[in-house]
């Protein structure tokens, strides 16, 4: 008997290799004999570096970067077990986590930090790149990850702009003859989960401009500065890319990426997924078992569950998902692959019982249902016989 474990990390909590031994030991607790493949996933935001380095046998690597408002902080970033592939959270230099509320200003936030990762992973000898883009406090088109590789923006006077939102309006040109020459060598994956433009009502300064801090001021400003930008790109570089589904992501870094590294966006689960070989590692399995902290109806929106399941129903294999909580409308799940949905909780608690008790609930949970699920199966085959 073959299970497949491969869950998402419960946020807060455990990351998802932790999720998934908890799970295992449930298992094996039931029946030492049961081969189990343990793949831990994510879905391209948070987790996603840990996920693929511990999937991979990888390293992470620490350094110093700039934050949104350019303080040195301490940051990280993955290289996977081939030793030639970087995973970038841009959140771990770029997010929106790294300042107080009160800090939030789009008008003056950078990706340069998410730019030297991109340059220290060069340095390090890394020629594929998958960037999780998920989670900025920036709205600067990409400028300033651009600027870190030795992309040089330029004002009207010929004088080089220290890139932030506020200064995307003051473009004049763009000098690329600095640029990092290794990029063109190296392959550049953007997960990217949204499908919003660049500009405009459903782009980066309208839908997300607000979260980050911006004034409705600040969001004509922002989305002006990006649309100038753009018409520059187009002009001097010969890229239209204002329209494309996904420029708008992380406050224009998706458009940064396809401009300055070349780079093809993707869902990010779909990423993991094929990365971790995760439907060769289903080959032969009984039963798939993943989770992550909260089950809804979002999940279906290309969470790691749903990316799980809907790789385990092409190959006929029953799929069960353990949850911290159930939210609103998981039950819609059950038309989407899902075959069994449960809680991890057995008993009233706070979320921080939760939290604390996770790998035994989980451990718990993962007993219980494969308890059942073997019984039902032995009572199916006696039926048979």
């Amino acid at each position: 008997m073959k299970i497949v474990i491969a869950p998402d990390s419960f946020k807060g909590s455990l990351s998802a290799l932790e999720v998934a031994k908890s799970i295992q030991k449930g298992i094996l607790n039931v029946d030492e004999t049961i081969e189990t493949v343990i793949v831990p996933m994510a879905d391209g935001g948070e987790g996603t570096v840990q996920s693929l380095i511990d999937a991979s046998g990888g390293k992470i690597v620490d350094l110093k970067v700039h934050d949104p408002l350019f303080r040195e902080i301490n940051s990280f970033y993955g290289i996977m077990g081939d030793g030639v592939t970087a995973v970038i959270e841009m959140a771990a230099a770029s997010g929106l986590p790294l300042l107080n509320p009160e800090e939030r200003n789009p008008l003056l936030t950078t990706t340069y930090g998410t730019g030297e990762l991109i340059k220290d992973a060069l340095n390090r000898g890394c020629k594929n790149f998958i960037i999780g883009l998920g989670g900025s406090a920036t709205n600067d088109g990409g400028c300033g990850m651009a600027q870190a590789l030795g992309v040089k923006f330029l004002d009207e006077n010929g004088n080089e702009l220290d890139m932030s939102g506020d200064q995307l309006s003051n473009i004049w040109s763009i000098d690329l003859s600095g640029i990092d020459m290794r990029i063109k060598n190296a392959s550049f994956l953007a997960a990217c989960d949204v499908d919003n433009p660049l500009c405009g009502a459903k782009g980066a300064s309208a839908v997300y401009g607000p979260q980050k801090g911006a004034s409705e001021k600040d969001v004509i400003t922002l989305d002006n500065g990006l649309n100038h930008f753009a018409q520059i790109v187009k002009q001097q570089l010969k890229l239209d890319i204002k329209d494309v589904p996904g420029s708008g992501a992380a406050g224009g870094l998706g458009a940064g990426v396809l401009i300055f590294l070349n780079a093809r966006l993707e869902r990010g689960i779909t990423i993991v997924t094929r990365t971790t070989q995760l439907a060769e590692k289903m080959d032969g399995a009984d039963l798939v078992i993943t989770g992550e902290g909260k089950i809804d109806f979002q999940t279906a929106f290309g969470k790691t569950p749903f990316g799980v399941a809907q790789i385990a129903k092409t190959k006929n294999i029953p799929v069960i998902v353990l949850a911290g909580s159930l939210g609103e409308g998981y039950q819609s799940l059950y038309e989407k692959g899902f075959d069994g949905i449960f809680s991890i909780i057995d008993k009233p608690m706070s979320l921080q019982e939760a939290i604390d008790q996770a790998a035994k609930l989980l451990e718990n949970a993962a007993e219980n249902v494969v308890r059942l699920w073997i019984k039902k199966n032995l009572q199916n085959k006696k039926l048979l016989n």
